[in-house]
């Protein structure tokens, strides 16, 4: 299906924090040609989360436009650390840390991106090739009150911390790559606008068109608050196994789900389903989209019978093992239980077709619907009688 360049700003615009500016976009999504969108990471670790998963979703909606993908992996800034919102210089990290971490966070990435329609790029291509005196003159472009606009450098300044001059080069360096690949479109997060102005900066020295700014919001982690990372604890990876991320992402409030699936799916949640169902729905499409949807079933079946063991065994009233009637059946037990624990007197036919038949009866999860088999329990079992009845035998 083809779209107006309006229709296609409406939703490529969607979801984002700020663009710079929806009037430029527009403009070049009339020039009907693919328009080359830059996404610059820096792989300082081997795995990503949800959070980087935020901005290379945007990317994907554009190459489904059929604009060109362009991942631009910052094997050189790496080694320096972008300093963006950082109390205190990054730790250097060696070309062979860096390049490892590139090879995992670009197959992770891939299983967003069509690897066929992403061109891949380090910035090390150009930047170990420079010489001082090509440095230098970069530098010169820049002065050094500019630098000091960032929030991060003032912020340390006053605090009487160190700003390393070898951090002031990084933006430097994000806006050259810029140059570099002649980026229509750029693409990050809130903390990145300095770096993206820079970069718009250095293109419009160049004599080159400047590149729009698509700024994304920071996705908040599982607890809320802080921003997702890996420092906070509060992450979902993209590489857990099925059942830990169904899990995670079951643990999230209701207030955020609807964030997620803005940020993390593009759409929006139905409302006429229970937020309970809602949150299984997002928790089921994330995790099919980052292993299978087969995958994704089994960890929500997974979930779902541990949840409800849980669940019932914190209301469970406990019966001592050692007064269970011998040779019970399923129907003696359960009336043995709802006497005995809840003072209710339960009729056969009632046992079998309201609780027995049904499958509420169930023993550690699993339901016992035939009413003269034979049941043998141990200590710790739970018996489930109704969703209001469960009983604990000790």
């Amino acid at each position: 299906m083809s779209h107006t360049a309006e229709e296609a700003l409406a939703i490529l615009t969607a979801g984002t924090a700020k663009v710079l500016s929806e009037k430029e976009l527009l403009e070049k999504l009339k020039l009907n040609r693919p328009l080359r969108i830059k996404l610059g990471v820096d792989p300082t670790a081997p795995d990503i989360h949800l959070g980087h998963t935020v901005a290379i979703e945007k990317l994907r909606q554009f190459q489904e436009f059929g604009h060109q993908a362009v991942l631009l992996i910052g094997d050189f800034t790496a080694t320096v650390g972008d300093p963006t919102g950082r109390s205190a210089a990054r730790p250097p990290l060696t070309r062979d840390e860096v390049l490892a971490n590139a090879e995992t966070y670009t197959s992770q990435a891939f299983k967003i991106l069509d690897p066929e329609k992403t061109e891949v790029v380090y910035n090390g291509e150009w930047f170990r090739s420079m010489t001082y005196e090509q440095v230098l003159k970069l530098n010169a472009r820049v002065t050094m009150q500019q630098m000091l606009q960032r929030e991060d450098f003032k912020t340390r300044i006053e605090k009487g911390q160190e700003v390393r001059l070898h951090e002031i080069q990084y933006p430097i360096m994000q806006g050259w790559d810029s140059v570099e690949i002649q980026s229509d479109v750029e693409i990050g997060g809130t903390d990145q606008l300095f770096n993206i102005l820079v970069g718009r900066d250095l293109q419009k020295e160049e004599g080159m068109a400047q590149q729009v700014v698509i700024l994304m919001p920071l996705l908040e982690g599982l607890d809320g608050v802080k921003k997702m990372s890996k420092s906070s604890h509060n992450y979902v990876g993209v590489n857990e196994a099925p059942t830990e991320m169904f899990g995670k992402i079951m643990s999230i409030s209701d207030e955020l789900m609807d964030r997620y699936y803005t940020l993390l799916l593009g759409s929006n949640r139905d409302t006429t389903l229970h937020p309970m169902e809602a949150k299984k729905q997002l928790a089921t499409s994330i995790t099919a989209r980052y292993h299978n949807p087969q995958n994704a079933a089994d960890a929500r079946s997974t979930w779902e019978a541990r949840f409800s063991q849980r669940d019932t065994a914190a209301g469970a009233t406990e019966l001592p093992l050692s007064d269970v009637p011998e040779d019970s059946n399923v129907i003696t037990l359960a009336a043995y239980a709802f006497q005995t624990a809840f003072h209710l007197e339960k009729s056969n036919g009632e046992l079998r077709k309201q609780f027995i038949t049904t499958g509420a009866v169930q023993l550690n999860g699993e339901k016992l619907t035939d009413p003269m088999a034979p049941v043998t329990l141990a200590a710790g079992d739970i018996l489930r009688l109704s969703k209001k009845h469960s009983v604990k035998f000790s």
